[in-house]
């Protein structure tokens, strides 16, 4: 009797129960941490925030990919349109105009973490895979037209994410090798240019001391200086929860949002680092079984684009953290404090459980 009465709630709400626990698990994890890292009152502000961004993700479970796939391209419209508004209208903040202030504050280009999968995929929805060089072309057109507009706000860690968001829409749709070896090529031969008249000052010092973390030591080298020294003195088991030295005596900055997984390591040593890891691996697989069982293109390529990216988004923090990448401001997805990009994942994540939960109704 339970059982059909939790499957019948399932088919009304379109929930997939797997991949709301292990983002339940994560969530758990992640207030716990940032309890040790920003006290009670992010604590408070961060919950209220996954609160709506989980009424967000149950609101998009509901809607059917088709009808998705019909507003994609207004979505998309209305994401230029917004990016461009920013220019002329836009909040500025620590040197940077990425913000609108419409009632609430909130960036654009989180947006376009959404729009940009679904409009790549809905342009391959009706045609031939794998691409050929016009429709690869055509894609990278309408990719590049936002992140231009984001990396010149400047934002570097978003334009980053959108681009590769939509560079995994070609690569399932099965772009072929010499396109994919070509764009790497034509990447590197384009850098000097990129180095000198698209990169920020900012920017090229983020990349210098990522060359040479010890050329600024109480500089612009502080920062991944002190999270080495956090994720090194933590250890196996680490020194325990609100224990960190370099979290509670304020060495390290932006502890409770970009540099958190530092605060995890020191306090949790590798293994809680590891059973981090197995919590995201887990949302990861889940996301990308939903993908690989969709039951057409476009379903398949958006939910297999966002999955990637929520994967991208840990491969960044943590390779930023750790010094293995330069620092480009990308928070660890779920765990560190922060507003819009908590509720763009969210939706991500309601946006693949309708593809899950939608195809399962249509089966049976």
């Amino acid at each position: 009797m339970l059982a059909n009465k939790a499957q019948n709630f399932n088919k009304r709400h379109y929930i997939d129960w797997w991949l709301v626990s292990f983002i339940l698990i994560l969530i758990g994890y992640g207030l716990f941490v940032l309890y040790s890292a920003g006290g009670w009152g992010l604590v408070k502000k961060q919950m209220i925030r996954l609160a709506l961004g989980f009424v967000v993700m149950l609101m998009l479970a509901q809607l059917k990919p088709e009808k998705l796939a019909g507003i994609t391209p207004w979505l998309y419209v209305i994401t230029i349109i917004l990016l461009v508004s920013v220019y002329f209208f836009g909040y500025e903040s620590k040197g940077a105009k990425r913000w609108l202030q419409l009632g609430i504050r909130f960036q654009p280009s989180e947006l376009a973490k959404l729009t940009i999968p679904l409009i790549l995929a809905w342009y391959f929805r009706f045609r031939v895979l794998p691409p050929d060089f016009k429709s690869i072309i055509s894609c990278l057109v309408l990719l590049l037209i936002p992140v231009v507009l984001i990396q010149n706000q400047p934002d570097l860690g978003t334009s980053i994410l959108v681009a590769v968001s939509g560079l995994f829409v070609l690569f399932l749709a099965g772009i072929s090798w010499k396109y994919i070896f070509g764009g790497i090529i034509s990447v590197a031969a384009l850098a000097p240019i990129a180095w000198s008249f698209i990169l920020k000052d900012y920017q090229k010092r983020r990349v210098l001391t990522f060359l040479n973390p010890e050329s600024d030591t109480l500089g612009s080298s502080w920062n991944i200086i002190q999270s080495k020294i956090a994720i090194g003195s933590g250890g196996l088991i680490g020194k325990g929860w609100q224990n960190g030295t370099q979290t509670q005596l304020d060495f390290l900055p932006e502890h409770s949002t970009d540099f958190i997984l530092s605060v995890l390591s020191e306090e949790f040593g590798l293994v809680g680092v590891m059973i981090l890891l197995a919590i995201y691996l887990a949302i990861i697989f889940r996301g990308l079984l939903i993908a690989f069982r969709a039951k057409d293109t476009f379903n398949r390529l958006f939910a297999g684009a966002l999955s990637l990216t929520f994967f991208l988004y840990l491969f960044i923090n943590a390779g930023m953290i750790s010094g293995l990448l330069p620092v480009v401001g990308v928070p660890l997805p779920l765990v560190s404090y922060g507003g819009t990009s908590i509720i763009t994942l969210m939706a991500s994540f309601g946006m693949i459980m309708s593809v899950h939960n939608h195809r399962k109704l249509l089966k049976s």
